[in-house]
C-alpha cells in the first residue's frame, strides 16, 4: 500500500520506540514457529519479524520497505499476497504478521498461502484482535496506518482460515497493556481474549 511506502521510516521507528512490546510480539510468534524449514513472510515490511526469527524469504508491496528488509538480510521481493511469485509446495511455513488486515482480498491471500505450503505446512498469523482493548483503541484512534485496516476478531478469522483448507488451530496472546506502557518483555499465554496481539497457528490439510 502507498501509505506504507510513504511512511516506511515512521513504520520502522515504531519498533524502536516500543521496544518491549515488539520483543514481546516476537516471543509470541516463537511459540509456534518451526525450528527448521524454509519460511515465507507475506507483508515482510522492513524485516522486523523475518530477520530475528530466521524467516529467509519475504514479499511486500512497498519498495522502500523491501530495501530495509534486504539490508537486514531477508530475501525480500516486491509483490502481493494475492498472487505469490513462488511455486506450489515451496515452503514449510508461511507467516502473515499484522498484514492480513491491510490486504484487499484476505481469503485469496490465505488460499495462496496454502498453495505455496508443503504438505502439513504451518500457517502463522499475527493480528491485533478487533474485540480486545488494543483493537478497539486503534479503531477509534484511526492513526496513519490503522485507519486503512479491516480488523478481524479471532473467531471470524479462524472461520475464514478453515474455509481455505487449514485445521489444528492453536493460539497465543501477548500485549496485556498498551505498547507504550510495557516496560519489560511479557510472557505469551495460550488462548486469546486478554492480549491485544494474538498469534494463530494452523496446519495445511
Amino acid at each position: 500500500m502507498n501509505i506504507f511506502n510513504h511512511y516506511h521510516k515512521k513504520y520502522d521507528a515504531w519498533y524502536d520506540k516500543n521496544k518491549f512490546a515488539y520483543l514481546s510480539e516476537l516471543e509470541a510468534v516463537k511459540k509456534v514457529l518451526p525450528k527448521r524449514g524454509k519460511g515465507l513472510e507475506i507483508g515482510v515490511g522492513t524485516g522486523r519479524f523475518a530477520a530475528p526469527l530466521g524467516i529467509t524469504t519475504g514479499i511486500d508491496s512497498s519498495k522502500n520497505m523491501i530495501r530495509i528488509a534486504q539490508k537486514r538480510g531477508v530475501d525480500a521481493r516486491l509483490g502481493f499476497g494475492e498472487r505469490l511469485p513462488f511455486r506450489s509446495s515451496s515452503f514449510d511455513y508461511v507467516a502473515i504478521i499484522i498484514t492480513l488486515c491491510f490486504v484487499r482480498d484476505p481469503q485469496k491471500v490465505l488460499k495462496e498461502s496454502r498453495r505455496v505450503l508443503k504438505k502439513n505446512g504451518k500457517l502463522i498469523i499475527g493480528i491485533i484482535d478487533k474485540d480486545n482493548f488494543l483493537g478497539k483503541f486503534y479503531q477509534k484512534k484511526k492513526g496513519v496506518f490503522y485507519k486503512q485496516a479491516n480488523f478481524f476478531n479471532v473467531r471470524e478469522l479462524t472461520d475464514l482460515i478453515k474455509t481455505t483448507g487449514f485445521s489444528r488451530f492453536c493460539y497465543y496472546q501477548i500485549l496485556f497493556n498498551f505498547p507504550n506502557k510495557i516496560n519489560s518483555v511479557e510472557r505469551p499465554q495460550k488462548g486469546f481474549g486478554k492480549g491485544g496481539f494474538v498469534v494463530i497457528n494452523a496446519k495445511k490439510i
